[in-house]
């Protein structure tokens, strides 16, 4: 996990400058319903699918840990991939890791009895993991332009290895957590929160679909530290945590073939209007020789 998260960091840090960072950030209604989907729909989707499939207590507290919890390191390179719009991936991420940090200990404590965030702990992890690599890779980019171009392919060669190795272990070592489960539709509630999530993002992201993809895979993969890291200190029910594994291997299980087939359907898209504007300069051609013949 360390390894990728800073890889993946890094490997952002280096192929972008501050300023294409910020500027898909102007666009303030898309601002505004990435905000109301993380924070007030995504809350409610857990809600909803807690009381549709009757769900244990513990597994309920798990959704609404990850229904609070938004900004997730895995969105960059999952845009990447979906050849979607990687500044505003990035920019969207800081953001909505920023207002979970204020986010969780006010509305937590109002839906969940007897619970208490430390906002520094999450901070801590969200400045030293995922801020500070970002930060140097920027400054790197920023500073040594040369030395960022050679140096980012490789990080992000090692970022995606590492994301498959990370894959596979959650799997390998959660086997018997997963199984566990079993009759209690934790797994089914994990595919229905991460496919509200992925709708949600996408119908809320936008008309282009560079930015709707981005929306669609970033409010549905939720910040697992943060809710590991207050589900591990409100609750002694091992369940909990349980679910909140179960929930980032389904997630992770199910985003990664939506963002190549976005990646496709991104491709699909260029080439007809590849075509179309080829089509459309033969016949301009063909309409200047009928001109010129008359």
């Amino acid at each position: 996990m360390l390894t990728f998260v800073l890889s993946s960091m890094l490997a952002v840090g280096l192929s972008l400058t501050v300023r294409e960072i910020l500027a898909p950030l102007r666009n303030y209604r898309l601002i505004v319903l990435a905000l109301l989907a993380n924070f007030a729909l995504m809350p409610l989707a857990a809600h909803v699918i807690t009381k549709l499939l009757r769900l244990d207590q513990p597994l309920g507290i798990a959704l609404l840990l990850l229904g609070t919890a938004a900004g997730a390191p895995f969105l960059p390179l999952l845009a990447r991939i979906s050849k979607g719009n990687l500044a505003f991936a990035v920019g969207l991420m800081v953001l909505l890791m920023v207002v979970t940090v204020g986010y969780m200990p006010l509305v937590l404590p109002l839906l969940l009895e007897g619970v208490s965030v430390d906002p520094m702990k999450i901070g801590r992890s969200l400045v030293f993991l995922m801020m500070l690599p970002l930060a140097i890779g920027l400054l790197v980019r920023a500073r040594l332009g040369r030395l960022a171009a050679k140096v980012q392919p490789s990080l992000s060669r090692v970022s995606i290895l590492s994301l498959i190795v990370l894959i596979a272990l959650l799997l390998i070592t959660n086997m018997q957590n997963v199984l566990s489960l079993y009759g209690t539709r934790g797994v089914l509630a994990s595919i229905f929160f991460v496919a509200a999530g992925s709708g949600v993002g996408w119908v809320l992201g936008g008309p282009q679909s560079d930015t709707r993809g981005v929306m669609a895979l970033g409010t549905a993969q939720r910040n697992i530290a943060a809710a590991l890291v207050v589900g591990g200190q409100n609750f002694n029910d091992p369940k909990v945590i349980v679910m909140v594994v179960v929930v980032a291997i389904v997630g992770l299980l199910l985003l990664m073939p939506l963002a190549r087939y976005l990646a496709k359907r991104s491709q699909l898209a260029s080439n007809r209007s590849s075509n179309a504007s080829k089509l459309q300069s033969l016949e301009q051609s063909a309409a200047d020789g009928a001109r010129r013949g008359l």
